[in-house]
């Protein structure tokens, strides 16, 4: 999709503004900090230190495409946001001892020296005020300059583009912006798909003469859903089991990536488990359920360290139980990380309806008092259910973080936790849903019904600005413990986890049958056939990276998480990565898959 494209595109310019290549990698954290720059971020020390530990020796293109994804970029209204609350008589100037007071007493503190030097160039007419609003517009401006430059320096050398993104370009775009490429991804990355289509652009498919001569064609037809008998039922004395349960949701970023609640799962003793995963249903008619309901959910668990190396794939849910996805099996005593996952076959990027007027927020009374519209309570409400955890009506400190991490980037501290206790309907000292409510109103009192920031927040939530989640999937994982109660936790908000991607690629080589590519005998494909969807796994073993062109045009009734049919893709040395993930667009028919793999030559 567009939007993929885009910010691989701007990825890739970031990225070759340090290095020569983007199979360079990266060696140190201060060379870290400088691409992260250049791709519009600004890391502080403690997130070059969540990214660069001290086992840390190197990372490559594919894991900076990832941090770009889960550190946000500095937004201006976040900016406008922090320099108002240092603003104390609402004047729209700070102070230079204002802003020393903040910058040298609160967060990652900074020198009297550092902070008067950003004071220096930030105070234009030299007054010893610092007008926040300009200086906000002046930091957007020069970030978005440097991007222009960055883009400007790639479309500048053709053969570098090609030697990066690994097609073939029949002739030299006009400009990068507008060129229809289909970019290589990363080998974490599933993304958003739109229904397989004819991809017309002959500028990413090599000729028939030298793509054939190392090409792999594969065939399956897989039966209607409503056809199939392998499925895992549920443990008929399901009733005397221990239980737990936890929802959680996915989250469509604007890059195509899904970020996620991660679970930690403590087995005291060794018990036979039984664990799904399904859509969360928030509609209250029962004819017109949630619109997510036919996105795919599976987890998969998780033994060992926090670390790609250390972690061991201990099963995932592969079978199929109407909406659930399940598996049951015998889990030792011990503390297991489960990771919930989409292919975002369905949960995808999709064109955003122009809305001439967006739904209402807020409204006034007949008092002229502020007050939420019922629309926006109905919204608040799904919201409170999807971030209420634990489903015991009340909202913890923990679960209110996780929301606010979503929402704002920040955290609630117990300071600020007991103001809102004090100020809003709290229970067992947890705020209720008519505390969220009272939460919500306020937010939007203070800014005179100014409806901007409300807006940030639901759309970072998954909705539209008709107040429709649609891009987002609550979901809800339960686990049955025959013998022992088990305990399962919310541990932290991700996106494209390293360790899901090492058990996703595990999950499939280890399930798969594996084919070479005729003429390339040290690069296989791997192509697992699950229930209910087929994924590919590409392993490059050779010494120099590969492009694989792939072409899925001959597919009937399926759904790519590629989002066209025909696509390239580069394979690092060495190394393995996910191809694509396949499911069918009508599961009640037969769907066949029929994908053509074929190296692209070096130019």
């Amino acid at each position: 999709p567009p939007r993929l494209e885009t910010f691989y595109m701007h990825c890739r310019a970031a990225y070759l503004t340090v290095f020569r290549s983007s199979l360079a990698s990266i060696s140190s954290k201060h060379q870290l900090c400088r691409v992260l720059q250049q791709a519009g971020r600004n890391p502080s020390q403690a997130t070059l230190n969540k990214h660069w530990t001290p086992s840390t020796t190197k990372l490559n293109f594919d894991d900076f495409c990832e941090i770009v994804k889960n550190e946000r970029p500095t937004e201006v209204h976040d900016l406008m946001r922090a320099f108002r609350k240092m603003d104390i008589n609402g004047d729209g100037y700070i102070s230079h001892n204002e802003l020393h007071i903040v910058l040298t007493s609160r967060g990652e503190k900074m020198a009297a020296k550092e902070v008067d030097a950003i004071f220096s160039l930030a105070d234009t007419n030299k007054d010893g005020k610092l007008d926040y609003a300009e200086f906000c517009r002046l930091l957007e401006s020069t970030a978005e300059q440097c991007q222009i430059a960055a883009l400007e320096r790639l479309e500048a050398d053709a053969k570098l583009k090609r030697q990066n993104f690994g097609n073939e370009l029949d002739s030299p775009p006009k400009s990068l912006a507008s060129t229809a490429v289909t970019v290589p991804q990363p080998p974490h990355k599933t993304e958003p798909d739109i229904t397989l289509k004819k991809d017309s652009r002959s500028s990413s498919r090599p000729s028939s003469a030298r793509s054939r001569r190392s090409s792999l064609s594969n065939a399956i037809t897989m039966a209607a859903s409503n056809t199939k008998s392998v499925k895992l039922a549920e443990p008929t004395s399901i009733q005397d089991w221990h239980h737990t349960c936890m929802k959680g949701s996915f989250f469509l970023e604007e890059d195509g990536g899904i970020t996620s609640l991660q679970y930690r799962l403590t087995v005291p003793q060794t018990a036979t488990v039984y664990l799904t995963i399904r859509p969360l249903n928030l509609s209250q008619r029962l004819e017109k359920p949630s619109s997510w309901m036919s996105v795919d959910t599976a987890v998969f668990v998780v033994s060992g360290k926090d670390t790609k190396e250390d972690s061991t794939l201990v099963c995932f849910t592969e079978s199929r139980d109407k909406e659930k996805c399940c598996w049951k099996g015998e889990l030792s005593a011990g503390t297991y990380c489960l990771l919930p996952f989409t292919t975002s076959c369905r949960l995808r990027k999709r064109t955003r309806k122009s809305v001439s007027k967006p739904v209402t927020l807020v409204n006034r009374t007949d008092t002229g008092e502020l007050d939420l519209t019922r629309d926006f309570r109905g919204a608040l409400s799904d919201i409170f259910e999807v971030i209420d955890l634990d489903g015991n009506g009340l909202l913890s400190l923990e679960e209110y973080n996780f929301f606010e991490l979503r929402t704002s980037g920040e955290n609630c501290d117990e300071e600020a936790w007991a103001v809102c206790k004090e100020n809003f309907d709290t229970r067992k000292n947890q705020l209720s849903r008519q505390g969220f409510m009272e939460l919500n109103l306020m937010e939007a009192s203070e800014r005179g019904g100014d409806p901007t920031d409300l807006w940030v927040t639901l759309e970072a939530m998954g909705y539209n600005r008709n107040l429709e989640m649609v891009e987002a999937c609550p979901f809800l994982i339960d686990v049955y413990c025959e013998e022992g109660q088990c305990t399962l936790q919310p541990v932290s908000l991700e996106s494209g986890h390293r360790i899901l991607n090492t058990a996703l690629q595990r999950s499939i080589t280890a399930r798969s049958e594996v084919k070479t590519l005729r003429g390339q005998e040290n690069v296989l494909v791997y192509t697992y056939r699950g229930e209910h969807r087929i994924s590919t796994v590409i392993a490059n073993k050779t010494n120099q990276k590969v492009t694989v062109h792939v072409n899925n045009e001959q597919s009937k009734n399926c759904s790519s998480s590629r989002g066209m049919s025909v696509f390239a893709v580069e394979v690092p040395a060495r190394t393995k990565m996910v191809c694509q993930h396949v499911l069918p667009i009508n599961e009640h028919q037969e769907w066949t898959y029929s994908c053509v793999e074929s190296i692209i030559p070096c130019q």
